[in-house]
């Protein structure tokens, strides 16, 4: 299912073949939340761009339009028109986002509805059921992501208890897939490492899980308020203890930095809001560092927003005007500026790839750190 390609240090070239095809490592998984990518990103888009993977939410697609829709409908693939794989993250980290919201028992966490309010019980079950009904390519084990600096006795028990979610999600995960209505009888597991930022707890905790025998193993409590050091040593010191045979996803991280600093350390799967969500703010990436569209440095810029970028913005339009649309408020330039950066992250890893392939990797990440430090043009 996973194999290792090449290595460099830590670093992984990687290829994991899945029922909804190969996904060659290191990897972007492009967020889309609901099932869409914001900013009016289509999935004919997603494919224009490279996306090999789309991440979306199971705690968000639950609430609207209901799981049971999305089966339904034939699942998640069906419903978005999208033949790739997807990974669904478990809901376990709206129990860090949605804290006001949620009160956390053995048995699961009790939420109120962020749309309307309604009583939501969710536990490693109803997650690992929630997934089913989506049918995506990888599902996510329920957890909980406590905060990194929450204090060390809250989150020794807090690892125990997602230790024991963990062991029912995969004797749920099993049962599923034995069933005949399951629309994705390969569905694959991932677990989930926690511990905040004591690497003991953290590597306690992993040397538990990788004896589970897991699809993949994720890192996650990371980019959650830590310092970008902080989270670069419990990479250092968890990672090792982690299967090497089996693919490593760091959650919710990053930027273009995070991530190479992560590939070195021996990650293969990543996703980030940031391109998406700076994209729409007009913020853009460039191998000459961030530019803000808003400056008034680029109301005639007849440039594009990167020399020599391959994607649809750029082939096509200028800064002067893209940065026009912005200030108008028309989706388009929303939309111009998501599909940029997310073509920047996408091109980066495959740039990733072979740079691994090539065995200049290292090489590869300082001449690519050192041209993004400079100030956007």
């Amino acid at each position: 299912m996973y194999q290792i390609l090449k290595m460099e240090g830590r670093a992984k070239r990687g290829r994991m073949n899945t029922v909804h095809g190969a996904i060659e490592t290191p990897v972007f998984m492009n967020v889309g939340t609901v099932a869409a990518i914001k900013g009016a990103v289509s999935t004919e888009d997603l494919e224009g761009i490279g996306t090999q993977v789309e991440l979306s939410n199971t705690y968000h697609l639950h609430v609207r339009p209901g799981d049971g829709v999305v089966k339904q409908m034939g699942g998640l693939h069906r419903f978005m028109s999208w033949n790739r794989p997807i990974l669904t993250d478990s809901g376990g980290f709206q129990v860090f986002s949605l804290a006001g919201l949620r009160r956390i028992k053995e048995e699961g966490v009790y939420f109120h509805s962020h749309i309307d309010g309604r009583r939501i019980f969710m536990g490693p079950e109803e997650s690992m059921q929630i997934q089913s009904n989506l049918a995506s390519t990888i599902a996510m084990a329920f957890d909980e992501c406590a905060p990194s600096k929450a204090d060390r006795a809250y989150v020794q028990a807090s690892v125990e208890r997602t230790t024991r979610w963990l062991e029912r999600c995969k004797r749920k995960m099993e049962q599923l897939n034995r069933q005949e209505d399951t629309i994705n009888k390969e569905q694959l597991l991932f677990g989930i490492n926690q511990g905040a930022v004591y690497e003991d707890i953290r590597i306690e905790h992993a040397k538990r899980i990788r004896e589970m025998g897991l699809d993949g193993y994720a890192v996650g409590g990371l980019a959650v308020g830590e310092s970008h050091e902080e989270m670069y040593h419990i990479l250092e010191e968890v990672v090792p203890y982690l299967p090497t045979d089996k693919p490593t996803y760091l959650m919710g991280v990053g930027t273009p930095a995070n991530i190479l600093e992560g590939v070195e350390r021996g990650v293969d799967f990543f996703d980030c809001v940031y391109p998406s969500r700076n994209g729409r703010h007009g913020h853009l990436y460039t191998n000459r560092g961030k530019i803000n569209l808003f400056n008034a440095r680029y109301e005639t810029d007849g440039r594009p927003i990167e020399e020599g970028c391959g994607c649809p913005a750029c082939r096509r339009y200028s800064r002067a005007y893209i940065r026009h649309l912005l200030k108008a408020k028309e989706m388009l330039g929303m939309r111009l500026c998501v599909l940029h950066n997310l073509y920047f992250y996408n091109t980066m890893m495959t740039e990733i790839r072979e740079a691994l392939d090539a065995g200049r990797f290292a090489a590869y990440k300082r001449e690519k750190l050192e041209r993004m430090s400079a100030p956007g043009v």
